[in-house]
């Protein structure tokens, strides 16, 4: 090699060599064109000519910081009838000291536009709760029914299993005596063979006689129980006489015993 020749790998060639860093100049650009952007503007926002509503806004805030002065004729006035600056209104001077605040409209509607919304609302609101008060009470008359309904079915099942645990009572109480015929049909349990009974005749004892509900049959049999044969549906003892029953049982009704 000549010595006219540089070693690239010598530090004399290395230090000839500019130090750049990739993407260094395309930041700086970017950031030089975002200041000169916002000089810009801000030179538009100060060489912008403002709106008649700008202006009008800013001539109105600037007089409403300032008082009212001694040429204005009503203050004059004012002032000639003892009126003094600070004091309220009135002649005990308990009215108001500062004047009435501005409310400026920018919409177009009418001046009650703001009242009959609000009226508006409140009947909605008005009606609304009506709507949930009324379906409130129909659930709860509907669940109160419910519930009802329930217990009548509860107490008629009830008062049909007394009933024919009394019908077979009274059968076997009065076989025991050798009654061979109970006093009313339905006084003892109803066999299959019961039910083959001549419809005609059926028809005719309906329409002579009303059918009885279960609870008028099951206080007749229990009162023909006690009263003939001494026995107690409900304590399920059969007592010596009449005096033993009305000493030992507690009453003539399922309530009694419970």
């Amino acid at each position: 090699m000549s010595d006219e020749e540089e070693d690239y790998m010598s530090d004399a060639f290395l230090s000839k060599i500019q130090d750049v860093k990739p993407g260094v100049n395309m930041v700086r650009r970017v950031k030089e064109a975002i200041r000169k952007d916002e000089k810009q503007k801000e030179k538009n926002i100060q060489n912008r000519q403002k709106s008649y509503k700008e202006q009008e806004k800013e001539s109105r805030e600037a007089a409403l910081q300032s008082s009212i002065s001694n040429q204005n004729k009503g203050f004059a006035l004012l002032q000639k009838m003892g009126y003094k600056a600070g004091q309220g209104l009135g002649k005990e001077g308990a009215g108001r000291v500062d004047p009435i605040p501005l409310s400026i409209k920018a919409d177009r509607g009418g001046i009650g536009l703001e009242e009959m919304k609000k009226r508006k609302a409140e009947e909605e609101l008005h009606h609304y709760r009506q709507k949930v008060r009324a379906k409130q009470q129909n659930e709860a008359k509907s669940l109160e029914d419910f519930r009802s309904r329930v217990r009548t079915e509860r107490e008629e099942r009830k008062i049909e299993g007394e009933l024919r645990r009394s019908q077979r009572s009274c059968e076997q109480l009065d076989n025991q005596k050798g009654i061979t015929a109970p006093r009313e049909p339905w006084y003892w349990s109803k066999d299959d063979g019961d039910d083959e009974e001549d419809p005609v005749e059926e028809q005719d004892e309906e329409e002579e006689i009303p059918e009885l509900n279960p609870s008028d049959k099951l206080e007749i049999i229990t009162s023909y129980l006690r009263g003939v044969h001494f026995y107690c549906l409900w304590c399920g003892t059969t007592y010596n006489d009449e005096e033993d029953l009305a000493s030992n049982c507690p009453g003539d009704t399922a309530a009694d015993h419970e």
